[in-house]
């Protein structure tokens, strides 16, 4: 653990405030939740996401729907690239998404582009290519989103049709 310089008092109803800088370097947002760890003398704050519990079967679903549809398949949670199956699965796996998908999540956006269109996946990183984004919704709650996407081949109406199915069926596996 590193150490910020930064000390804070609890509040009369047990609050305390993390600092806007350590916020906006995690990508701590509002609406976030957070794990509390406590071990031996320390208490351990960090980002909660159902989909982080749940990489080998988000892996396993990626593989399914890439074999399916030949066409490379990304599963984020809400700041991580969780899952990648096709050629650029190194390219992208547990990397940190872009701006642009986390703001999709938030908007729980279904995107269809059709033809070949620049994404943003990673931040640095541009595709051009024909592309469809379904949010991963879970308690009313966007936790993640899953990607397919061609640089060569065209996203068709069934292919962005299987991707919004199979991240509703992940949404429902979530819930308690």
């Amino acid at each position: 653990m590193r150490a910020t310089g930064v000390i804070r008092r609890i509040d009369e109803l047990g609050r305390i405030v993390i600092p806007k800088e350590i916020r906006k370097n995690l990508r701590i947002g509002n609406g976030v939740s957070l794990e509390i760890f406590v071990t031996n003398d320390e208490i351990v704050l960090k980002k909660h996401s159902p989909l982080k519990n749940q990489i080998d079967i988000s892996q396993s679903i990626a593989d399914i729907l890439y074999s399916s549809l030949n066409h490379s398949i990304i599963i984020t949670d809400l700041s991580t690239i969780i899952a990648v199956s096709g050629p650029l699965k190194k390219d992208y796996i547990n990397k940190d998404i872009s701006a642009d998908i986390e703001e999709s999540i938030k908007r729980r956006e279904k995107i269809l582009e059709n033809y070949q269109k620049d994404l943003k996946i990673i931040e640095g990183k541009i595709e051009t290519c024909s592309y469809a984004i379904s949010t991963i919704v879970s308690n009313s709650d966007a936790v993640g989103t899953i990607i397919v996407f061609d640089e060569l081949e065209k996203i068709n109406d069934i292919d962005y049709k299987i991707i919004n199915i199979v991240s509703n069926f992940i949404g429902k596996y979530l819930e308690d």
